[in-house]
């Protein structure tokens, strides 16, 4: 056990010499932001010879038990990667992931426990309802559309980034413990504020002036009147911000210290490279780490997307692990190594179980392979790669990254156009005409057509959309205009920094 302890130190290392541009590239590239259609259902694969055999998660649930007949033992004749190569591929995959139970979100990708009406979304659980077009949303949050980290009993949030503990948020960023608050940044513990920024406990309050109740209102309903030219500003609005954070280089933190290169970070401690990660208890260490979807966190070192867990390296969907190695889309296991889909599993290395003695001897001449092969701390290569690299997150983040550089490290790009799949009934709308389906009434409040629900939108850069009956409801309950963007535009708007 000694070598090994030595060997996880020489993966730590390994990890925190990651750039933050290559940090991006091999572990933001792992989390799909779109959605494929086949026969089996809905994929988070694109039908490409990487795809993998799938199966949709009620039937993977089921089979789940039998992914242990999959085990074989190590080859010490052939290298680390090619051990693993041909096994990965041989297993199946669960079509897109998810941790039951749910309900009504079998359109969501990395939903996890207790989610209800979750449509189009990343990572989004814990007790959460009618999420729609978001990334990382958790924790007893509602009605939350087109917004990006949002936590801890927030209710109707749109268009909104770095959200907690909140409601009746509208095209703000950064707000903690406030409400009832349009275009504004930077907010703790205020109520009824339109176009402020960095404001602590205040209420009432237009471009950071203070207004008695009433004639807050009335300006507010003014205000509100031209949404549409301050929508475009929010947009338009370049940002690097925190609150109640110290030494920390990145964009949104907050309640955090002691973090080099991060995005959108929640009690984060001592961490470097990091994106889209929280936690609870605020006592963590992560280098390169995509974390959706974790409450609580300890080590982690090149890993993406994860529930609770500790002491991790280089794995990809791993829910409740702990002493675990290379591995993927793993649900309370330990101390496993290069196994896939396991479940209430310990002491594996290829899926095959071992006693705790065995298994601890093997894995310990296994990293010392890989030191010699010097892959020891390496992630996932691009080969490994089942996506369109510009249709994942990376490409959200930095769409600085061009073809030649990313196919170079054997990562896939999608050239063709984006595929839709439109119904052969629907009428298809140009986002010019959209104001024939919507118009403020002689009440002063914007009417929406509801035939809108039957169409299909085709944005400037050709991309189609729809209304769903759930979004509708919402725009027209808060008077919001009907999205000129297709939904992936929309979650790319909360990455622009400075």
């Amino acid at each position: 056990m000694q070598d090994i302890h030595i060997r996880e130190a020489k993966m730590k290392e390994r990890a925190k010499s990651f750039t933050f541009r290559q940090f991006v590239q091999r572990l933001c590239s792992r989390e799909p932001m779109n959605f494929y259609r086949y026969p089996e259902g809905i994929s988070i694969y694109p039908d490409t010879p990487r795809r993998w055999i799938i199966k949709p998660p009620k039937v993977y649930e089921q089979e789940r038990d039998g992914l242990t007949d999959y085990g074989r033992d190590y080859d010490f004749s052939k290298s680390f990667r090619e051990n693993f190569g041909n096994f990965f591929h041989e297993i199946p995959k669960i079509a897109i992931r998810a941790f039951p139970p749910y309900e009504n979100s079998d359109y969501a990708e990395w939903a996890f426990r207790w989610l209800k009406n979750g449509y189009l979304c990343v990572g989004a659980g814990l007790n959460c309802e009618n999420i729609m077009y978001s990334l990382e949303t958790k924790e007893s949050c509602r009605n939350v559309l087109n917004s990006i980290m949002v936590r801890n009993n927030c209710q109707n949030i749109y268009r909104s980034t770095a959200v907690f503990n909140s409601y009746n948020i509208f095209y703000s960023r950064l707000v903690n413990n406030s409400s009832d608050v349009w275009f504004s940044s930077n907010m703790v513990g205020c109520h009824d504020c339109l176009l402020c920024t960095n404001l602590l406990n205040q209420s009432y309050c237009i471009q950071n002036q203070a207004y008695p109740k009433e004639e807050y209102l009335v300006k507010k309903e003014e205000f509100l009147a031209q949404k549409e030219q301050f929508m475009q500003r929010y947009d338009e609005t370049k940002t690097n911000e925190f609150i109640i954070s110290k030494n920390v280089t990145g964009h949104f933190f907050i309640e955090s210290q002691n973090v080099q290169d991060g995005l959108y970070a929640y009690r984060m401690r001592d961490s470097q490279n990091i994106f889209l990660s929280g936690s609870i208890n605020g006592n963590s260490e992560v280098v390169n780490g995509v974390t959706l979807g974790a409450p609580r966190l300890d080590k982690a070192y090149n890993v993406v997307n994860s529930g609770e867990w500790s002491n991790l390296y280089s794995s990809d969907y791993m829910g409740t692990c702990t002493n675990c190695y290379y591995s993927y889309f793993l649900e309370n296991c330990s101390y496993c190594l290069w196994c896939v889909g396991l479940k209430n599993k310990q002491f594996c290395i290829l899926n095959k179980e071992y006693s705790k003695e065995e298994r601890h001897e093997l894995a310990d001449k296994i990293f010392a392979q890989m030191d010699q092969e010097w892959v020891l701390g390496d992630f996932f290569p691009g080969s490994m790669n089942p996506y369109y690299f510009n249709d994942t997150a990376a490409y959200l983040i930095d769409d600085s990254f061009t073809k030649e550089e990313v196919t170079k490290e054997w990562y896939l790009w999608r050239d063709e156009a984006m595929a839709t799949d439109i119904p052969a009934w629907a009428e298809v709308v140009r986002i010019k005409e959209l104001s024939n389906f919507q118009r403020i009434g002689f009440n002063g409040n914007r009417e929406i057509d509801p035939n809108i629900l039957k169409k299909v939108i085709k944005d400037e850069k050709g991309n189609c959309y729809r209304i769903v009956k759930m979004e509708y409801d919402f725009l027209v309950k808060y008077g919001l205009p009907l999205p000129e963007l297709h939904r992936l535009e929309r979650i790319k708007l909360g990455f622009k920094f400075k």
